[in-house]
């Protein structure tokens, strides 16, 4: 049921709308942290912030099979509205031009909802859009004060991958198309002075620094040694390039009385299978208060990036000291050489020399100290001078808002349970079971509910799985982590899962014909999405019986060029998608029968197959 609406308003306050390609909860990675830090100091001068999540980031990151939590719940917790915005268009990871253009990362779709806000609430005083790339979004905000948070410089963003002879999987552009986003807005914000600077001389717009205030959350003490180091990142190529190096780096010649290097955060699961001596991959940590207090030293050996390290100013605001190198603290001032390493081998060699002198340990908690006070310091002017601008600029008469409760609705769905809710970051729920999927609206359907983020979700493991699944129906799905990474739900209930997805819209769909048969398996003739045959992906597939039968989990023997295509249809909404001949062998069916007529659904992080299978020529026996 919907929560009951309180009765109380806000009191009258003027409004900003912050527009994001990411969430702002939980703040599990540098540019979520920026995010929420920004949307905090706009809340301390007095401004009520409307939040507009455009799910661009989770797009882009199931991409790469990473799953980073979203908290829908918390978000409409934390702001006056929120918003959601689905990210139907693809979007593009690689340009056959030089750079993309401006706007090959922005959304029609987010250009009609911000028209739409507008005339909806036509007394919001600023718009803060982050990201460069979003930027033409600004040009449909009518009567309002126009921010850009950069975030990063973007122009030439591809040089600094040269070194590692790797290609960026984020976006980058030249210096033209970098000035004309910054033009678009009154107001240009830098989160460090090198890139206040170079945006100054990009553009006419004001440039503002706001660097993030970071709340102490604990004091600096100075370890008397050092038993274990850490380090805290999302799985963004920066990070990667990184901490990979220096991992290896560490690892050799590493014995059992050095530090033990722990690493934490979604960058784990970009990392894989990564197996060294004195290395611990503790995946996402969700207490960062004790992850941290148990950590003498943090490192940030960065060998690339811009923007600020939100990883250092985070270390530093729980009183831990950090090493790393002169990019790693890019836009801190700092002076101390242990803050200004060449390179990922300077770094290891400062720690081993740190690691039994108190004295020293104490020398460097103590520089840290001073660089963490001096740059709050500079980040509250900044935050201020920001405030003052907002509020020079509103001259509209605030309007007072009715609380939003957030609500959790049954859905008519015995099996999978289903509720109708904001999505939160919990995978698990303590009455539902494990999270299975989560609906997608398209920009109509989302339009009508006044782009509500309360969407329907499927879960199961709280109950046995019934002898017959009833379909989901033709409803566009997100699958959450459980189908292709965890696995952690018993088979039998997995395979009534797939089951009732039998009927959900697929990303790309086609027919094959059923070439050969074993007694626990067979091999498919088709057309398929030609990055599947690279391995790359991580695949998971259900044979599902005719008329809503049973649904057996296949393994996924192999995948095959065909030379002659099979003469099937390839059917799919996505231009990026294209169909290549090939042939699939699956086992695992054990005494299933390969009826014609029966489904085979494909599953990756991000995308739903459906493989209708045809009748064979002649009879194929096992």
């Amino acid at each position: 049921m919907r929560a009951e609406t309180p009765s109380s308003t806000l009191a009258p306050i003027a409004t900003v709308l912050v527009v994001a390609p990411m969430p702002a909860a939980p703040a599990s990675a540098g540019n979520r942290k920026r995010l929420a830090l920004t949307c905090s100091a706009l809340q301390r001068a007095g401004f009520a912030v409307d939040f507009a999540y455009f799910a661009h980031e989770d797009q882009v990151y199931r991409r790469f099979g990473q799953h980073p939590p979203t908290d829908l719940a918390a978000m409409q917790a934390d702001f006056q509205r929120t918003f959601l915005i689905e990210a139907n268009e693809t979007i593009p990871l690689k340009t056959r031009s030089l750079t993309f253009g401006i706007d090959e990362w922005g959304s029609a779709a987010l250009d009609r909802f911000v028209a739409w806000y507008a005339a909806e609430h036509p007394d919001t005083v600023a718009i803060l859009v982050n990201y460069v790339f979003l930027s033409r979004c600004l040009d449909y905000a009518q009567d309002m004060l126009k921010l850009i948070d950069t975030h990063d410089r973007f122009a030439d963003r591809q040089l600094q991958y040269r070194p590692f002879r790797a290609e960026p999987n984020f976006y980058y552009t030249d210096r033209e198309s970098e000035a004309a986003a910054l033009d678009r807005a009154d107001v240009v914000l830098a989160i460090q002075s090198e890139e206040a600077a170079y945006f100054a001389g990009l553009t006419d717009r004001r440039v503002l620094l706001l660097p993030p205030v970071f709340p102490v959350r604990a004091p600096f003490s100075a370890p008397r040694a050092i038993v274990r180091i850490g380090f805290v990142g999302h799985g963004n190529d920066p990070n990667l390039f990184s901490i990979s190096k220096f991992a290896h780096a560490w690892a050799a010649g590493w014995t059992p009385d050095k530090p033990e290097l722990r690493i934490a955060g979604e960058i784990c699961h970009a990392l894989g299978g990564l197996d060294l001596p004195g290395v611990m991959l503790l995946g996402y940590v969700d207490d960062l208060a004790t992850f941290y207090a148990e950590t003498d030293v943090i490192v940030a050996p960065m060998l690339m990036g811009s923007g600020l390290k939100m990883k250092v100013a985070e270390a530093l605001s729980y009183g831990v000291p950090v090493v790393g190198t002169a990019i790693g603290f890019e836009g801190f001032g700092a002076e101390a050489s242990a803050h200004r390493c060449a390179d990922v081998a300077a770094v290891k060699a400062a720690i081993l020399a740190l690691r039994s002198d108190p004295a020293a340990l104490a020398a460097l908690t103590e520089a840290c100290a001073t660089l963490f006070a001096r740059f709050n310091t500079i980040s509250q002017q900044a935050e201020a001078e920001l405030a003052d601008v907002i509020h020079a600029a509103s001259r509209k008469q605030p309007v007072a808002v009715a609380a939003t409760a957030a609500f959790v609705e049954p859905v008519a769905q015995s099996w999978p349970i289903g509720v109708r809710s904001a999505n939160s970051a919990l995978q698990d729920d303590p009455s539902y079971g494990r999270l299975l999927a989560t609906e997608r609206l398209g920009e109509e359907a989302a339009r009508a509910i006044r782009y509500a983020p309360e969407r329907r979700r499927w879960f199961a493991g709280s109950t046995p799985a019934p002898e017959t699944t009833p379909s989901l129906g033709p409803v566009a799905v997100a699958l959450s982590t459980e189908w292709v990474r965890g696995k952690r739900l018993p088979r039998v209930i997995r395979e009534a899962a797939a089951c009732a997805l039998r009927d959900a819209r697929p990303d790309w769909a086609t027919t094959a014909r059923c070439v050969g048969a074993s007694a626990n398996g067979f091999a498919l003739a088709l057309v398929l999405p030609s990055h599947l045959l690279t391995g790359v992906r991580a695949v998971v597939a259900f044979l599902v019986e005719p008329n809503g039968g049973r649904a057996h989990e296949l393994t996924l023997d192999g995948i095959a060029p065909l030379g002659l295509p099979p003469g099937f249809a390839f059917e799919t909404q996505r231009p990026e998608l294209t169909p290549v001949p090939a042939v699939v062998s699956v086992s695992g069916i054990g005494l299933a029968p390969i009826a014609p007529n029966g489904t085979v659904l494909f599953l990756t992080d991000d995308l739903i197959g459906r493989i209708a299978i045809a009748p064979a020529r002649g009879s194929i026996q096992p």
